[in-house]
């Protein structure tokens, strides 16, 4: 096993290289996602005199910098955030995020807590970067999300004397292929963790596997897919299915969703919508994109099947009767709109390798299916086929016969949903567990 010197020492060298070829595609993403130049500064430091005086104004004695990448993670630590904060009224966080989605998503959060939670964005992980962050924001602890193990920020904390944990901690088949080959140099980077809240008990093996002492990993169960807190305010519902009425959805037609698509995905699911339509007259196709902002090849898409989609995005915009598709170009309400919902079709899972998080349709009791790949949920996948909580298929035909079936079947439909959130209770409480080793 290499120092931790020699690893932040080889990684150091590497990363100029990596920054130089990663930056085009972050520029093109950054501007598609609505990114800000000037939001670049503060992933060097650089805080402008309102953020450094919300910073300064959050609990001194207290204070946790949480990190995490996108809406996904920000949805964990949303979760987490809010049993912290009852737990410990002295407690003030900074919530980090590395995409502008992500950050939308922390800054709402913030405007509901002031005085109890900043948004910023993520450092560079660029040598001396991340101390500086770490003195500005004078943590009491850092908390990483997943799987963001940043070694220079790791590192300074460390250095510090900062405690790191890693909550919720994921390793996608991917990740691990990748860390496996660099074992001796990651391993020393993964023992400055103070701790490892790990979601499943075959979690434990992996991370030991890295070098990661047995006494510093933990089994909590995952955040993501406890039932606690994971309720949807009726309010909410209430709202979108008025959205949903004043673009010509009845609350009365059943509603097939895609959730969290990807590219290509879209003109199939709506090629399976069309010909489901000859059987079922009155289905409507709700099209929630993972990365909003491709509404408009999504919309050029679909005009080449005949659909005209009403979008979200667009206030008063309606959906053509004949083939009534609404896509949901907006980010944070996904949950939401998984309860008004008849089917749930999991994205990623055909055309793309990795597939998207199938829980809170689960937990909304929704029949869920998803393709063949869903390799970065595989113990989820295998507890919800277990307890036929979900249906896996091989493809889009496949897809539009386990849609007809469940469509023309409603107690069969209303059986998988209640098994798939009967699965998840597996999970019960791992929000609070996680707490309890935070705290």
């Amino acid at each position: 096993m290499a120092s931790k010197t020699l690893s932040l020492i080889l990684y150091n060298l590497a990363l100029p290289l990596g920054l130089v070829c990663m930056l085009p595609g972050a520029i093109i993403k950054m501007r598609r996602r609505n990114g800000r130049w000037r939001d670049l500064a503060q992933r060097v430091g650089c805080f402008d005199e309102d953020t450094k005086n919300a910073i300064n104004a959050l609990p001194q004695r207290e204070r946790f910098w949480v990190h995490a990448v996108s809406v996904g993670e920000v949805g964990v630590a949303k979760k987490l955030i809010a049993h912290l904060l009852k737990t410990n009224t002295d407690l003030g966080i900074v919530l980090s995020t590395t995409t502008p989605t992500g950050h939308a998503l922390a800054v709402e959060l913030a405007a509901q807590l002031v005085g109890r939670v900043v948004a910023i964005f993520s450092p560079v992980d660029l040598p001396g970067v991340g101390r500086l962050m770490l003195e500005r924001i004078q943590p009491t602890q850092l908390v990483l999300v997943e799987a963001e193990v940043w070694p220079n920020l790791t590192s300074a904390a460390d250095r510090l004397g900062i405690p790191v944990s890693l909550v919720n901690a994921r390793l996608s088949p991917r990740s691990e292929r990748r860390y496996r080959k660099f074992r001796r140099f990651v391993g020393p980077i993964f023992g400055m963790l103070k701790q490892i809240l790990v979601q499943e008990e075959d979690d434990i093996a992996r991370w030991e596997s890295f070098g990661v002492e047995r006494s510093r990993i933990h089994l909590t169960g995952s955040i993501k897919y406890d039932p606690e807190g994971a309720s949807v305010p009726a309010a909410k519902i209430d709202e979108l299915r008025a959205v949903l009425t004043q673009t010509g959805i009845a609350s009365t037609q059943p509603i097939l969703l895609a959730a969290s698509t990807h590219a290509g995905e879209e003109i199939e699911f709506a090629r399976v919508f069309q010909r489901l339509r000859e059987k079922v007259r009155d289905l409507a196709l709700l099209i929630v994109p993972r990365h909003v902002e491709r509404r408009a090849e999504i919309t050029a898409a679909l005009k080449t099947v005949g659909i005209s989609p009403a979008l979200r995005s667009i206030s008063g915009s309606s959906v053509d009767s004949t083939a009534p598709v609404f896509v949901i170009d907006t980010t944070g309400e996904l949950s939401a709109w998984q309860h008004l919902a008849t089917l749930v079709v999991v994205g990623k899972s055909f055309l793309a390798e990795g597939g998207q998080n199938p829980a809170e349709a689960a937990l909304a009791q929704k029949p869920v299916l998803f393709g063949p790949h869903m390799e970065n949920f595989t113990p989820l996948v295998g507890l919800l086929l277990k307890k036929k909580g979900a249906r896996q298929v091989a493809d889009f035909n496949e897809l539009e016969s386990a849609c007809l079936t469940l469509l023309q079947d409603q107690a069969k439909a209303a059986q998988m949903g209640q098994s798939g959130k009967k699965a998840l209770q597996t999970h019960e409480g791992a929000t609070q567990r996680s707490v309890g080793r935070l705290l």
